[in-house]
């Protein structure tokens, strides 16, 4: 069988981390890598997670597959200046937005991509982030799934079952609309409230106090800003809706509280349990 060559244009927390299970689930698999940044570049090589470096778009356009986990608007750069080779050719992208990224495909090389996001990660990034299992047992909507070519299709549903994925079908827009919910605001919401803790003349004495409820909401601000500025620009109208629906249900709180409405309160409370009864 011939050597299969995957490229990863970043190297950081997502593409280290399918590096480790692409290694331990395919045969005859060489990864290739790129990022612009030297450091990760090196340290990615350094703990086996890439089998070799490249420089350029051209370089890692031989590969037989290339995924893209990068920023989101680093991957409508790379739509718009990569050159595929052969109509088999397979692109998958890890952005976590989707609408502008499926629109901004030049359409002559949409087949070519399958636009996906894996509903999972932590807060760290950088190569010596990337971890065993990440992906296990964890979600990866495939968006507009029929601008991809059935070849392209069928490359990312034996990619993504074979390292232990659940797949989810949806529009780009609504994929958009729901994340913006369950993961783009909450993100706006723990930047939030570690800026309000640290403006506090006695920030360092609160986080003394902190708990785990004030460490498992604050935990995702430490993500990384560059990467996070262009998620919000991208779904701006969508996460807008979202942060508006939550000052709604925060409002509601703060007049329960002042108006020591506390058995309104402990039903808007009992209403919130819920949540789990669908996620647990």
């Amino acid at each position: 069988m011939a050597i299969q060559k995957i490229g990863i244009i970043g190297l950081g927390l997502m593409g280290g981390s399918l590096s480790i299970e692409l290694q331990r689930t395919l045969n005859d698999v060489y990864i290739i890598g790129l990022d612009h940044n030297k450091k990760h570049c090196s340290q990615a090589l350094g703990l086996g997670l890439v089998d070799e470096i490249v420089q350029t778009l051209n370089e890692i356009s031989k590969c037989d597959i290339i995924f893209l986990t990068i920023p989101v608007d680093g991957i409508i750069t790379i739509a718009n200046e990569i050159k595929i080779s052969n109509d088999k050719f397979t692109i998958i992208d890890f952005g976590s937005t989707k609408e502008k990224i499926s629109e901004s495909i030049p359409k002559d090389i949409r087949a070519n991509f399958v636009t996906a996001h894996p509903m999972t990660g932590t807060e760290k990034f950088g190569p010596t982030a990337a971890i065993d299992n990440l992906y296990t047992d964890k979600v990866v909507v495939l968006c507009d799934i029929e601008k991809s070519g059935v070849h392209q299709q069928e490359v990312a549903k034996k990619l993504f079952f074979g390292i232990g994925m659940k797949i989810v079908f949806m529009s780009a827009k609504e994929h958009d609309k729901h994340a913006a919910f369950i993961s783009h605001m909450p993100h706006a919401l723990s930047f939030s409230l570690a800026n309000a803790v640290m403006k506090q003349e006695a920030s360092a004495s609160i986080i003394a106090l902190a708990g785990g409820g004030f460490k498992d909401m604050s935990r995702i601000a430490k993500s990384s800003p560059n990467m996070w500025e262009d998620v919000f620009r991208q779904n701006r109208t969508n996460l807008l809706e979202a942060i508006n629906a939550f000052q709604s249900e925060l409002t509601k709180c703060q007049k329960m509280i002042e108006n020591e409405e506390w058995d309104t309160l402990s039903s808007w409370m009992m209403e919130a349990n819920t949540l789990h009864n669908i996620l647990d």
